[in-house]
């Protein structure tokens, strides 16, 4: 903590969320957790884990400092974060498909797209006390009830559950008002995490419960990007414009608006899990479009309702 005052104090600015300098890079000790949990449950289980995936996380999460302690051009992150994605799609032999009919080097190049998009996402929405602890742990939650139910294989789930359990470690340190924020150490490496636990389970036959489980980091982040994008501003300078963020500008506290998402996020997994029970396509569209309702109302009360509680 006394480096982190020193190095990577984080002042308060028209686009922050927090009236008082505070500490940012706890990711530091959050993915150096999970990384060392990962190793260890591995050699214990025999579960094979990637050592190029863990070697792609460690890298992301020094760009990350690096990027918390002085700013990096963007041109510069976006490059190391394409390296530490591709490097952890590696994991996959080429014959591995989620769209069959897709030829294969278009399926690879989107995907590798929407990775970095989801690394930059989960790093954008990390904005309040407790944001990313009320979204991160029921993901891993799931994910490791998913691999109970072998919808994927053991590693993921150690992964999951490693992540899982480091952010409830870090939680105490962040609970409104936050003592120290994760950082882009942080932020950065856990989208890459995530990032792979659903690709996994994309991979697996799963692709609604890959959707479904970051169904409002997904909603929230890419209808902001695209608003941004129309009306001519940078997407990568930071801003206070996310749903929640707004949320909070018309009065709502922190905790109503992590509390409505840790909810939101827990009836996400749920409806998750359910989407793997059923074998018809329809059923899992209709599964699909009951999470997108309930994302879209959460939007909606988050742009609209919160001038109420003022």
């Amino acid at each position: 903590m006394p480096l982190l005052q020193r190095y990577a104090l984080a002042k308060p600015s028209a686009r922050s969320s927090h009236k008082l300098p505070t500490p940012q890079g706890a990711g530091i000790a959050v993915i150096a957790a999970t990384l060392v949990t990962i190793v260890v449950f591995s050699a214990v289980t025999k579960a094979e884990v990637s050592i190029c995936a863990l070697a792609a996380t460690f890298f992301i999460a020094i760009v990350g400092a690096a990027d918390d302690v002085r700013s990096l051009p963007v041109l510069t992150r976006l490059i190391a974060q394409t390296i530490a994605v591709g490097a952890v799609m590696s994991m996959w032999p080429g014959d591995v498909r989620i769209f069959p009919l897709c030829p294969p080097w278009i399926e690879r190049g989107v995907l590798l797209l929407a990775g970095v998009w989801f690394v930059n996402l989960v790093n954008f929405m990390d904005g309040l006390d407790w944001m990313t602890v009320a979204e991160v742990v029921p993901i891993a939650g799931a994910i490791v009830a998913l691999g109970y139910l072998s919808h994927v294989p053991p590693i993921t789930a150690i992964v999951a559950g490693a992540l899982g359990g480091a952010l409830l470690g870090f939680a105490p340190f962040n609970r409104p008002i936050a003592k120290v924020f994760l950082g882009d150490v942080g932020s950065l490496p856990i989208g890459l995490l995530l990032g792979w636990c659903l690709l996994e389970l994309a991979y697996r036959g799963q692709l609604i419960a890959s959707l479904l489980l970051p169904l409002y980091y997904l909603s929230d982040a890419t209808i902001t990007m695209l608003r941004h994008l129309v009306t001519g501003e940078k997407v990568w300078v930071a801003h206070r414009s996310h749903f929640y963020q707004r949320a909070t500008n018309e009065g709502l506290s922190v905790l109503d608006v992590v509390g409505t998402v840790f909810g939101l996020n827990l009836v996400l997994a749920l409806l998750a899990i359910a989407s793997t029970w059923v074998t018809s396509p329809a059923a899992k569209i209709i599964v699909l479009i009951a999470g997108l309702a309930l994302v879209g109302l959460t939007l909606f009360r988050f742009s609209r309702l919160g001038r109420s509680a003022r």
